[in-house]
């Protein structure tokens, strides 16, 4: 029995890692940003790695880079260790999150278009949808009150 219970937790584990594939998104975004603003040589050197993300940080940035740049700032040296041995963006975000929780949590808005089932969308990505084209959903209860909200105002993403 305790061997079929360490079995299911590690499937659980392995299942919900996988689970969402739009996790660290942001982060593993902003790392390649920086690397393709760094010269190849210095791409392993942490003082460069550091400079590079105060470089990065500096310019015009969304949103949701802005908050990853907020989280990076005090971290600079935990994100330059693992970038500097050329570990994967999506293992390094990982390492960060073991730290920070929510360096994974920041996600880019849903991609929509004129074929999207926003039925499929999850409650908090309709909000997001919403909060992005500056409308509210007042009396908004149900999932299908926040669809048919977001239906209405579709057309604000052509603006």
């Amino acid at each position: 029995a305790p061997l079929a219970l360490v079995v299911l937790l590690a499937f659980l584990r392995a299942s919900s890692a996988a689970g969402d594939d739009r996790e660290c998104e942001v982060c593993m975004k902003v790392l390649e940003n920086v690397k393709e603003g760094m010269a190849p040589e210095l791409r392993n050197k942490k003082p460069a790695i550091e400079q590079a993300i105060d470089t990065y940080c500096d310019g015009e940035l969304g949103p949701k880079e802005r908050k990853m740049c907020y989280y990076f700032d005090p971290i600079k040296r935990s994100v330059a260790q693992p970038f500097s041995l050329g570990l994967p963006f999506r293992k390094v975000c990982e390492r960060l999150k073991k730290d920070n929780p929510e360096i994974c949590e920041v996600k880019f808005a849903p991609k929509v278009n004129k074929n999207t089932d926003y039925s499929k969308l999850r409650v908090k990505q309709l909000k997001e949808l919403l909060a992005n084209r500056g409308v509210e959903c007042r009396g908004c209860v149900e999932k299908s009150d926040f669809v048919k909200r977001v239906q209405e105002t579709s057309h604000m993403d052509d603006l």
